[in-house]
């Protein structure tokens, strides 16, 4: 990563004074990434800085961010910023728009971190109303939607429908309140940013989306200002490439908090378990069929929970953790063996498909206690451990 940089100059700001929580004298950086746009590179980026200059009343910085360009968008990039003053370039090895935003905001000093997509395809007028908000304190983020009330869009009919497909996608699987994750016009104050960035593991055009689902769970305020948007014919965008992309960013997020990978875990060891005990049973009987699966799912689940559902790597703690997993496989077997009984107190020749369903209900049952001890026992953290303990002993 190459960082050609200059600082930008304060500028005075008259009027009242801020609020509660808003930046004194704040300094903003409007990232562009770039990726083999030689061709209208210098129009787009001439057109910000007089923008910038004629209209932003806070100090500014436009940082032109390559990734990996295989034209002479690298070396046109360095010209500009050679010319125009407030203008430097960031030159990535490899390709990604969150990539590029992810090197810019983390490397910034400024108060308030921008960006918008080089076709400058949203009305610029948007911008201080974007930042606005968070200088004020209102907001962490800020987005431009095309699809807020107000905003004026011109595209076609294509477009449009899978935008708004999309952003009902995100509002029905992620529980979405914004309207419109891909607008590429965003800003986010510097704080927030270093609370958010080293959680996002997408490097691509996802970035967006999973910023603005991981703020919203974090209870961060997003503010959206309506633009007006005109399409970029030109776009280079892959748009079915990136839907699949995205959509499997979706399904990452869905089950991203720990109870729904639990919940999918658990799913899988229930089949694995009804499974194992269908074959065993006429050997071992209904009691050892139903001890033995129990006991090979109870130690694929506590190893798959321990690495995916607590994300918990390296051999530290491992025998502990299992040792106490199976101390709630015993829990478990409890359970099941006692609806076992039940059943043949009320039925003493059910069939196996019966028997099946009875434990498959009654190790649902048991599932919760796992949770439970999993969670607050078996992979809580030494602190939060002997924190629980003292509060029980109490």
């Amino acid at each position: 990563m190459e960082l050609i940089t200059a600082a930008p100059q304060a500028t005075a700001v008259t009027g009242p004074g801020p609020g509660p929580g808003a930046l004194l004298a704040p300094t903003i950086d409007i990232v562009v990434p770039v990726y083999n746009e030689e061709a209208g590179l210098e129009r787009s980026i001439r057109r910000l800085h007089d923008f910038l200059s004629a209209e932003m009343p806070f100090a500014w910085r436009i940082v032109i961010a390559d990734n990996a360009s295989t034209d002479a968008t690298l070396a046109l990039a360095r010209s500009i910023a050679f010319e125009l003053p407030h203008t430097t370039v960031l030159h990535l090895d490899r390709k990604g728009r969150g990539r590029a935003l992810w090197a810019a905001w983390s490397a910034s000093a400024a108060d308030v971190l921008c960006y918008m997509d080089v076709d400058l395809s949203t009305d610029l007028r948007a911008l201080l109303p974007l930042v606005s908000a968070l200088i004020s304190g209102h907001s962490e983020i800020a987005i431009g939607s095309r699809l807020a009330p107000g905003s004026r869009v011109v595209r076609g009919a294509k477009r449009e429908l899978i935008s708004r497909s999309y952003n009902r996608i995100l509002r029905l699987a992620l529980g979405a309140r914004f309207s419109d994750a891909q607008c590429g016009f965003k800003a986010i104050r510097a704080d927030a940013a270093r609370r958010l960035l080293p959680a996002i593991e997408d490097q691509g055009w996802f970035f967006d989306t999973e910023l603005l689902i991981l703020a919203q769970r974090r209870g961060m305020r997003i503010h959206e200002v309506a633009v007006d948007w005109v399409d970029d014919p030109d776009s280079r965008v892959d748009i079915l490439s990136t839907a699949m992309t995205d959509l499997r960013g979706v399904l990452r997020l869905r089950f991203a908090t720990p109870l729904w990978r639990f919940m999918a875990i658990g799913m899988a060891s229930t089949i694995t378990y009804a499974l194992l005990y269908l074959w065993l049973r006429g050997p071992l009987g209904a009691g050892g069929a139903n001890a033995f699966a129990l006991a090979v799912t109870a130690v694929a689940n506590t190893q798959a929970n321990r690495r995916y559902t607590f994300r918990i790597r390296g051999r530290s703690g491992l025998l502990r953790q299992h040792a106490a997993g199976a101390l709630v496989y015993l829990i478990a077997l409890g359970l099941t063996d006692g609806a076992l009984r039940v059943l043949r107190g009320l039925d003493p020749h059910p069939s196996r498909w019966l028997e099946v369903t009875v434990l498959v209900v009654a190790g649902t049952l048991a599932t919760f206690t796992r949770y439970a001890a999993l969670r607050t026992w078996v992979f809580a953290r030494r602190g939060h451990r002997r924190k629980l303990l003292s509060t029980v002993a109490r």
